[in-house]
């Protein structure tokens, strides 16, 4: 048996099995699953193989099961679990899951030993990667080997039949770990008698104690599975917003817990989907669409949680201790990360107590450490199924198979991107992509990512024999890739950033090395192309090995850089420019609230830049596009908080009625018009651009312009707006369809996280009979970007292995490794020139 196997109660459930169907036998863990040795007649070894699919237990993920009979006869006398066998090969380690139904009814059941002890786990649940240090996978080798069993936990951890057989966080009060609450610098003193009812007592008076903060309006810091939480009540407008002062997180939304399903009812519309996403072993955080509230006996959440969305990101509690604290509170609760903004979210108690002392009036520690940080993952459902935004807990390290064709691939690590980072292992033909890491500008999550760094490759007994980058010369995990011990600099494959985005949607959707090329569209801020220009706006025919730039949104200029990203009016100026002259602008449009604002800005130096190239890159970026049309309408025209905010609150204005009708020509306002055009000759131009469609906004300012001339509402403007890019990508794709030999249309890239814009895309482009394919199992955004690189990486290796075993005299004495150091070490461009729509090796 392959896949998620061990560590599950896996071996306990087969155990169980084989005795109901009579065998005998055993089973036993091996380096690449579970091993099981059956004995007895072939119908009731046919029942065992038919039930044992049916009755896996609840985090086990069987990817496959071979089986032969033999014909020598084993001497068994009964059924037993034998001593596991590990040597070099691939085992799966399994992500922290939430509390499961048997674990929370003894949690809450006064009967019980484990009556309120807010870590009760077993098998089936509880905390796995973020206590994990090493392998083999056992006690000692996690966080939990600071306690010792006590004999009422032995007796389980021993006993096959037992949920509890082997799960090695196992504890209860007695031997355990335990809370500890500090308040104003400090601990606080409960119930210390340690017979039963002592424990239950303490664990009351604690639950008591944080219950009456939060009711209170206090900020309460509790330390969770994977790093502390900010919580306060979520209906309390005061807390809120103290939150967010002290955390200096001025306008990102709050996640949202509630102790149960019915709660974020209340609140939310919640369909199938996402009722068993909220409910589901792995607990996200998922994104909902608010509902008016129409009961009066229902408190209102405040409406500093999400500011400037109609979404909410509500979760359900995932640890005892996080139900036992929401059932007791019985209203929401805000469940943000712990941490300074900006910074990762703290993980160790000495930090907590002296970085949150300014933000949290109460601190919930616990003595069980955390070894890994995992924040909450991140879900959002669009189209008809679960996107992931933020992949963390609950879903990493779980392996994604890769494609057909990559069976063989091994010892590849990819360092993902420089934001929403993330890394990559490619082990026996399996790509194992890390948790969310953060932004690694700051350092100490660059930290905290070489720690994960070395623990996956500790975990997964891995070596690289070759890495992936970023072609951005300045990412700091580039550098990291150079600083691979006894690895050859010149086997490293650098890849473009959108050629990335556009292969991790690939291989999570299983196409196959040897698949026709598809035409990849790639939508986001930025990423730096094979030119040396800024990149955001792709159509790409692409291979797993190279692409062709066929199309791209129309380039314009990006004013002061990095301060158009953070002043997104910066961006309407260009886009305006890049449609009319100025004198043109302000003698059409001067009784606009736009052009008022702009007469207070200084756009004497912005002429003056621009005339002089100074500090103003020519992007094709579609982020920075729905930066200027946001801006244009109002929305965070000066200063935006974080990356995308104004974007993300222009999706939010979308009428989708008005959409459905755009897209259909019905409406009376219809969609803004998108021109496809060849590019302008310029001293830029290469002969690579001339040869390039370029889809331009610049027809569609005057539309807008005008609209915002007539006093129409910002809502009516982001419908057209919205329609007219669906209907300019579309029109695209059709127009590339006539020169170019393609079927599959992949949508990747940060934009995507528009569900506006990934739905229409999908529809339209279906439409029009194209293959639409997107991202469900990674995030669309940078977040993917490593999970690419390494798929693009392996199949360069491929290709390699290929060149290594031609010909004697082709080959002549060199290694295989040196073939393949020669290979990567060619110029990128060379390879690149060679690839066109009409020959591209499979």
């Amino acid at each position: 048996m392959k896949g998620t196997v061990q560590g599950v109660g896996f071996r306990p459930a087969v155990y169980r099995l084989a005795l109901e169907c009579q065998l005998h036998g055993e089973v036993s863990n091996d380096t690449d699953g579970v091993l099981i040795r059956l004995s007895g007649m072939q119908n009731d070894i046919s029942e065992f193989l038919q039930r044992l699919e049916a009755e896996a237990p609840p985090l086990a993920k069987i990817d496959s099961i071979s089986s032969e009979t033999v014909s020598e006869a084993w001497e068994y006398e009964d059924f037993r679990i034998t001593q596991s066998t590990h040597t070099q090969g691939r085992t799966e380690v399994v992500a922290d899951a939430a509390t499961c139904k048997s674990c929370l009814a003894e949690t809450m059941n006064p009967a019980e030993r484990r009556y309120r002890y807010p870590f009760t786990n077993c098998t089936h649940c509880g905390p796995r990667l973020s206590i994990i240090e090493g392998i083999p996978y056992d006690r000692e080798q996690t966080t939990m080997k600071a306690f010792t069993m006590c004999p009422a936990c032995q007796k389980e951890y021993d006993d096959p039949l037992d949920r509890r057989f082997h799960a090695q966080p196992i504890a209860c009060h007695a031997c355990g770990p335990q809370l500890f609450l500090h308040e104003a610098g400090q601990l606080l003193v409960h119930c210390s008698s340690t017979d039963i009812s002592g424990y239950h007592d303490r664990s009351a008076q604690q639950l008591q104690h944080i219950d009456q903060a939060l009711k209170d309006g206090k900020i309460v810091a509790i330390k969770g599975l994977g790093g502390f939480h900010l919580c306060c009540d979520a209906t309390s407008h005061d807390a809120v917003q103290a939150l967010r002062q002290r955390k200096q997180r001025y306008a990102k939304p709050f996640a949202v817990m509630a102790h149960e399903l019915a709660c974020i009812q209340q609140y939310s519309a919640v369909d199938q989907l996402e009722a068993d996403l909220l409910q589901s072993v792995a607990a996200p955080i998922v994104l909902l669409e608010a509902r008016q509230i129409t009961d009066a006996v229902v408190p209102a959440l405040s409406a500093d949680i999400a500011p400037g969305s109609h979404l909410l990101g509500f979760m359900l509690p995932y640890t005892p201790l996080h139900h036992m604290v929401c059932q007791q509170f019985g209203r929401p609760l805000v469940m943000t990360s712990g941490n300074v903004s900006g910074e990762p979210q703290i993980i160790d108690n000495e930090q907590a107590l002296e970085k949150l002392a300014g933000i949290a009036d109460l601190i919930v520690c616990h003595n069980r450490d955390i070894a890994n940080r995992i924040d909450d993952t991140v879900v959002r459902c669009v189209a008809g199924k679960a996107r992931i935004l933020r992949r963390a807990r609950g879903y990493a390290p779980r392996s994604i198979p890769l494609p057909a064709g990559f069976e063989k691939v091994d010892g590849i690590l990819a360092y993902g991107a420089e934001l929403k980072s993330t890394f990559c292992l490619v082990k026996q033909g399996t790509a194992i992509l890390s948790q969310h890491q953060g932004d690694l500008e700051d350092i100490s999550t660059l930290d905290d990512y070489e720690h994960n760094l070395a623990l996956y490759q500790r975990l997964f007994d891995m070596i690289p024999t070759q890495v992936a980058q970023d072609m951005h010369p300045e990412y700091v995990c580039n550098k990291l890739a150079h600083d691979v011990p006894d690895l050859l600099p010149s086997v490293v494959s650098t890849v473009q950033h959108h050629h990335a985005h556009i292969a991790s949607a690939m291989a999570e959707n299983q196409i196959a090395l040897a698949h026709p090329p598809v035409l990849g569209i790639a939508l986001d801020g930025l990423g730096l192309g094979d030119d040396g220009q800024f990149w955001g706006g792709e159509f790409l025919l692409t291979n797993y090995r190279n692409f062709q730039r066929l199309a791209r949104f129309k380039p314009v200029a990006m004013p002061g850089a990095a301060q158009a990203i953070r002043q997104p009016w910066r961006n309407t100026y260009a886009h305006i420019l890049n449609s009319m002259q100025w004198d043109t602008f302000i003698r059409q449009f001067s009784d606009t609230d736009l052009a008022k604002f702009f007469s207070q800005q200084p756009i004497t130096m912005l002429e003056n830049m621009l005339a002089s190239g100074m500090n103003c890159p020519l992007a094709s970026s579609t982020g920075r596009l729905f930066d200027a049309v946001a801006a244009a309408v109002g929305l965070h025209t000066q200063q935006v908080q974080f990356e995308g905010q104004a974007a993300m609150e222009l999706e939010m204005l979308v009428d989708k009625n008005l959409l459905t009708d755009c897209l259909a020509g019905k409406a009376a306002y219809p969609a803004y018009d998108f021109y496809i055009e060849k590019p302008a000759n310029s001293p830029a131009s290469t002969e690579a651009t001339q040869k390039l469609l370029e889809l331009n906004a610049a027809s569609m300012w005057p539309q807008l312009l005008g609209d915002l001339q007539q006093g129409l509402s910002a809502s009516i403007i982001a419908t057209r707006f919205h329609a007219g890019v669906i209907k300019g990508i579309t029109a695209m794709v059709c127009a590339l369809r006539e020169q170019h030999v393609f079927k599959d249309v992949v949508l990747s890239g940060g934009c995507m996280q528009n569900a506006i814009l990934l739905a229409g895309l999908e529809m339209s482009l279906r439409e029009q009979q194209f293959n639409c394919l997107s991202h469900t199992l990674v995030p669309s955004n940078d977040g993917g970007i490593a999970l690419g690189q390494a798929a693009i990486a392996a199949a360069r290796s491929l290709e390699l292995v290929k060149v290594s075993t031609a010909p004697a005299e082709a080959v002549q004495t060199v290694s295989t490794l040196q073939t393949a150091a020669r290979f990567m070490a060619e110029d990128y461009s060379s390879r690149q020139k060679n690839f066109t729509q009409h020959a591209i090796s499979p």
